[in-house]
């Protein structure tokens, strides 16, 4: 069985006192002995964790002592913090301070003999509400498989002039009506994308809704799926869809639909039903209601899978292909388990996800039989989904818990996620050659063979990628006492919150009468949702003064105070699109924890805080500023940077000329319209993997790199908007044996991708958008074996030589996984003749 959470964290302690530098330094101080006794109380305390199954105790307030015991476990995490701030505060003074600070510090309440008594008295106190638990303790004793009938039916409705016999309306509505997890969503996608349907329509357009029908926002997507342009005004929205649903026949996906507001749905009908004749819409939703009132037919019910096929699919996702011949016994108890999966798709995939390559029929005799089946459930997928959230690793459930900050249909990035999951020390520490991103996407990876991620994009050394809404349910449910995502609809915040996230503007005001001063995140996960309120961020300074991660991103502030240098806590700060920002304090660079420190998007920004060099936890650093040089040298002492992001930059002409960053393994350059030269020496950059490089006009990458003799090993590689790429640099021919992502996009002289390209063995993605000059593929692009993703958009020759079934090129790329290849408009207007 996986560890608690509270397991966890009582182990995390334990390690961190006995690490090297903490009991050298405790030593020094003279507190050794309270330390090691307050771990023996911890290990007692770890002990019971092993042995009793907290969620089921019943003899007393469970949840009150659960409490209790993890916010002992937290304050001890905030102490040991404290403690390892001083350590690094002396390192630094050590290695860069002069003798004036030197003395300072000396002489400062935080000297040896006055940091030692303070830290001596937090222990004993801690050691004293561990021993009361303890006392307590002893007291108490404490895939679409199955669906291909219900496909052909959803297609012959779609390509019927008249489907049902209804031929007095111009546009007919079709709705899938099923519960949660039934596979409306996937039996609406596969239908999207069948080749069969295209010769009805001359514009396809794909909205998901969920909990929200926003008129607007179906307007502007569809017109922007239409015409490829967005357009804001909410008058030139409705002028525009007028003039175009004039000539457009078209096929409208609204899936995951909510709101059973009639007015709504009457305000969207009244302004595309005068449309062309034989416009269809295609919805999905779980209520019947809606299906009902939006509907001009009868309404395609999805029901359950049948045995077989839900037996096939678990199979599918419980063994390797041609395995389950070899496990008839397992096979046995699989039909049983899922005979209680009610022929959910999600659900039955869950199951075979969770039990994917385990043998033991003791671990699936388990499953079958647990008591999760037989409780009451309002919502039988979710506790399923809560039964595969059990069984996971501890240090993976917390890192799932952090979801529920988002809102649904949120589109992650794994760099995100994973600065914020090494942030708050959620991740397991990396064996040896790792780091924290590779942990991170460990944990993405298995998270997404459970089944619990979709949408799942792999572009290398990053993924892209969505949450099914109801795990990003589970994990709200799971999480709604530590994790609080702000929003008009979910204004509640429990007391003892310690993760708050705002999805909306003007909600901040709500939440100033939370009692909790335990709060470690403060998010705005939304781009263009950010504070603006100074008593908002006069409260986090002074009230929130534990707090590990402030993302302040797309606010309006001028100036950060003074005070923010007394975050000691904070590993992570963002500051990313604060366009109004003229000052950053230097005593940011006093944040000795702080792992990110992202300043993109600044554009007011005149300088960067002084000493940066001190920074000697920093992990990722993102630079926006009006300078004309970036302080290298300061960067360079950075011993543990692994991602360094420089955008709009405008006034910057060379970068890192001899600097070496021996630990950095992503550098993203964006919009530094000066720069001239960007050195790609590996001996200066030995770990490097990722490199975007964008919108910089003057930037030549083919050009001045001919004496570069050292390997390369780039795993990713993206160029965006240089006008002066026609071929992909030779320097590349040096990752043979490493490139796995390829993205080139808005090169307008781009011509040629060389030959060589073919000998890329482990390439497995291409993209080329917008790059109207290349016309040829390589004739050797059919030996990267290796290829899953291939995307041609915007290039209109090579587009027309890669169409399915016709083109040139197609029998070399067919083989290829997920293709996306648009039509070149001829191509659209010869099937609109037709």
């Amino acid at each position: 069985m996986a560890k608690s959470t509270h397991h966890l964290i009582a182990d995390s302690l334990i390690a961190k006192i006995d690490s090297s530098h903490i009991c050298q330094a405790s030593i020094d101080i003279g507190i050794y002995a309270d330390l090691e006794a307050f771990k023996e109380s911890l290990l007692s305390i770890k002990a019971w964790f092993s042995v009793v199954d907290l969620e089921k105790e019943q003899l007393f307030s469970t949840e009150l002592f659960l409490w209790v015991i993890k916010h002992v476990l937290y304050d001890a995490q905030n102490m040991l913090d404290e403690f390892e701030y001083e350590i690094l505060r002396n390192e630094v003074v050590n290695a860069h301070g002069n003798s004036i600070t030197k003395v300072a510090l000396f002489l400062s309440t935080s000297n040896q003999f006055v940091f030692g008594r303070s830290m001596a008295k937090q222990i004993k106190q801690l050691d004293q509400r561990l021993c009361r638990i303890k006392l307590t303790i002893n007291e108490f004793g404490l895939q679409m498989i199955g669906r291909e009938e219900d496909k052909e039916i959803i297609i012959k409705l779609l390509m019927d002039q008249n489907p049902c016999g209804h031929d007095h309306q111009s546009l007919t509505v079709i709705p899938i009506v099923g519960i949660g997890g039934i596979g409306k969503t996937t039996l609406a996608h596969s239908v999207f994308i069948d080749p069969r349907i295209d010769h009805s329509f001359s514009s396809k357009i794909w909205v998901s809704l969920s909990n929200d029908f926003n008129i607007k926002q179906v307007i502007a997507q569809i017109i922007q799926c239409i015409t490829g342009r967005l357009v804001e005004a909410e008058e030139q929205q409705i002028n525009q869809l007028r003039n175009i649903l004039q000539n457009e026949k078209f096929l409208l996906v609204l899936d995951d639909i909510w709101n059973d507001d009639p007015l709504k749905w009457s305000e969207l009908w009244n302004l595309i039903s005068t449309c062309i004749k034989g416009s269809k819409i295609l919805l999905t939703t779980r209520i019947h209601l809606i299906a009902s009132m939006m509907g001009t037919i009868p309404s395609h019910t999805l029901k359950g899978l049948s045995i077989e096929d839900s037996l096939s699919l678990f199979q599918k996702f419980a063994f390797k292909e041609g395995e389950e011949k070899k496990f008839p016994d397992l096979i046995k108890v699989g039909r049983e388990i899922v005979n209680k999966c009610g022929g959910v798709p999600f659900t039955i995939t869950s199951m075979g996800s969770m039990l994917h390559s385990k043998y033991d029929i003791d671990e699936w005799k388990f499953m079958r039989d647990s008591e999760y089946w037989d409780l009451p459930r309002p919502n039988p997928i979710l506790h399923a989904l809560r039964l595969s959230y059990l069984h996971m690793p501890s240090h993976l459930k917390q890192c799932f818990e952090l979801f529920s900050l988002y809102p649904d249909d949120f589109v992650f990035h794994s760099s995100e996620v994973a600065s914020l999951w090494a942030a708050l020390d959620l991740l397991p520490s990396p064996n040896k050659d790792e780091t924290l991103i590779d942990v991170a996407n460990q944990c993405l990876i298995e998270l997404m063979s459970r089944s619990f991620l979709h949408e799942f994009v792999n572009f290398g050394t990053s993924y892209y990628f969505r949450m099914h809404n109801l795990v990003n349910d589970l994990a709200r449910s799971i999480a709604k006492d530590d994790c609080h995502m702000a929003s008009i609809n979910i204004q509640e915040v429990h007391e003892n919150v310690q993760h708050l996230s705002f999805v909306e503007n003007d909600l901040l005001s709500n939440f100033f009468t939370t009692k909790s001063v335990v709060v470690r995140t403060i998010l705005f996960p939304i781009e263009g949702v950010g504070a603006s309120s100074e008593v908002f961020l006069n409260m986090c300074m002074s009230r929130y003064r534990y707090l590990w991660v402030l993302d302040l991103s797309d606010s309006t502030y001028e100036i950060l105070p003074l005070s923010t240098g007394k975050l000691r806590h904070l590993r992570f700060l963002s500051l990313e699109r604060n366009e109004k920002l003229k000052r950053v304090p230097d005593s940011i660079c006093k944040l000795y924890n702080l792992q990110v420190l992202n300043l993109i998007g600044c554009t007011k920004l005149e300088k960067l805080p002084k000493r940066l060099r001190n920074l000697t936890s920093l992990r990722q650093l993102g630079i926006t500023t009006k300078e004309s040089a970036l302080p290298e040298n300061d960067i360079a002492n950075l011993k543990c940077l692994e991602i360094l992001n420089i955008e709009s930059c405008e006034n910057i002409k060379s970068l890192f000329v001899g600097v070496k960053l021996p630990t950095l393994r992503t550098l993203t350059v964006t919009k530094c319209g000066s720069l001239e030269s960007l050195p790609l020496d590996i001996n200066h950059f030995p770990r490097l993997d990722t490199l975007l490089v964008d919108n910089c006009e003057y930037l030549d990458l083919t050009n001045g790199y001919d004496d570069l003799k050292s390997n390369l090993r780039l795993k990713a590689i993206r160029l965006h908007s240089l006008p002066q790429l026609l071929t992909l640099p030779s320097w590349l021919q040096k990752s043979t044996n490493t490139l796995q992502s390829l993205i080139i996009v808005d090169c307008k002289n781009f011509e040629v991708l060389p030959e060589w390209l073919s000998t890329l063995r482990f390439l497995g993605s291409i993209g080329m958008v917008n790059c109207p000059k290349l016309t040829f593929l390589p004739n050797d692009i059919h030996r990267l074996t290796a290829l899953e993703y291939f995307r041609v958009e915007g290039c209109p020759e090579l587009c027309r030589k890669c169409q399915p079934q016709v083109g040139e090129y197609w029998p070399k790329i067919s083989q290829i996984n997920q293709i996306f290849i648009d039509e070149p408009e001829d191509l659209k207007e010869d099937k609109e003749e037709e």
